[in-house]
């Protein structure tokens, strides 16, 4: 795992710039602290990408756990409306429009704005486009959650990672190893686990919802569908930064979350007023729902703003990383939500889950390995370069 490269060869240019450019009746009895200011910046600037990744990597841990296990206690309680269920896993984006002020520049050059204004038709095609996939993916995860139990859909989740890695692979050069490939095997085997799993949840009379083979088969599909429509999702993104955005600023991170999330409320707002659920979301929340009305507004509430937390986490990821490693790192709330979901929701953890949780687990470490091992060539390709900048630095004093 690499700190942005775009930073360093700035870096690079520059020091290149002072050699090149030096004057040759400068005294040089300052270049010691300026040696010392080469090598210190490129330190700093590994330390703050390391603090920045951590940071999103907690905002998609704690934030995919909590949303999750909301989404299910809606459920639980009496809600039964798919198109809420998926309407709050997009509505919180409003809470970022004031980063998005604080992040963007208030005076943009001319030649920028005029570059902004040829991209905006192709912008805002592809908003709608992310969006409409957002709305979809949203809503079969909605299925998923509402016919499977917790630690079932939370793992069946991690498939996500095995399907990145195809369209990695094809959309962005992502290359295949063998650790990525055992890590792909493993998912795939976990999933299976999953699928003959099903008559076990069926009969599970501690599980607070009953399923019946039918339900499970579309929650097991649907669930299925959503992970490789999400992964799908991801690789474009990372694929539009490269080709379309090119704007290597947080600001457009957070403008490909809030348009797309905008279209994909717009959508979900549409299929509750076309399904006619709207109809009956009164008596929901005044009978059906087993708490009170504040309950039921604060549930909706919180999964809308946790849901927001791990999408900044992994657009952030795919911002620094890449879109594959911020798949990653989502399926490390795999040991958390079935231990949750075992402890608030009663969900039984067999011998099967047990087995499919370890294979998804060993999967993960598998990748991650593969992480640490381009991590190590990049600190063995980082010191060769510094080697060679001391040597141009003895030359020139």
């Amino acid at each position: 795992m690499e700190p942005p490269v775009r930073e360093l060869q700035l870096q690079s240019r520059a020091d290149d710039d002072d050699h090149h450019g030096q004057n040759p009746n400068t005294d040089t009895s300052a270049t010691p602290s300026s040696v010392t200011n080469r090598f210190s910046l490129p330190k700093l600037i590994h330390y703050k990408w390391w603090f920045r990744v951590m940071i999103y990597i907690v905002f998609i841990i704690a934030g995919q756990s909590a949303a999750t296990l909301l989404g299910r206690l809606y459920y639980d309680k009496g809600g039964n409306s798919k198109w809420i269920a998926t309407l709050v896993q997009s509505a919180g984006f409003p809470i970022l429009i004031p980063l998005l002020f604080f992040f963007s520049s208030p005076i943009k050059p001319n030649n920028t704005t005029t570059q902004l204004k040829k991209k905006l038709p192709s912008l805002a095609l592809l908003y709608f486009f992310f969006g409409l996939i957002l709305t979809a993916d949203n809503l079969m995860y909605s299925y998923g959650l509402l016919y499977l139990p917790v630690s079932t859909y939370s793992l069946l989740c991690a498939t996500q990672l095995a399907f990145n890695a195809l369209f990695s692979f094809f959309l962005n050069s992502q290359k295949f190893t063998p650790f990525i490939l055992n890590s792909l095997v493993l998912l795939t085997t976990s999933a299976s686990l999953l699928a003959l799993n099903a008559d076990s949840d069926e009969q599970d009379s501690s599980s607070s919802t009953k399923f019946s083979k039918r339900k499970y088969a579309i929650g097991f599909l649907t669930t299925l569908g959503a992970s490789a429509a999400y992964a799908l999702y991801l690789s474009l993104l990372q694929l539009s930064f490269q080709k379309i955005l090119k704007a290597e600023t947080f600001s457009s991170v957070l403008n490909m979350q809030i348009y797309p999330s905008f279209v994909a409320t717009c959508g979900c707002i549409v299929g509750l007023f076309a399904s006619g659920e709207w109809r009956g979301l009164g008596k929901e929340m005044n009978e059906y729902y087993q708490e009170s009305k504040v309950s039921y507004v604060m549930t909706l509430v919180w999964t809308a703003l946790t849901w927001q937390i791990c999408s900044v986490g992994l657009l952030g990821l795919i911002f620094e990383v890449s879109s594959l490693f911020s798949n990653v790192i989502s399926t490390l709330a795999l040991p958390v939500i079935p231990i949750l979901a075992v402890i608030f929701f009663h969900d039984k953890m067999n011998g099967l889950k047990v087995i499919a949780m370890v294979l998804a687990i060993w999967g993960f470490l598998s990748y991650i390995y593969q992480h640490y091992l381009d991590d190590l060539k990049h600190k063995a390709h980082k010191s060769e370069s510094s080697e060679i900048i001391s040597r141009r630095i003895v030359e020139v004093c």
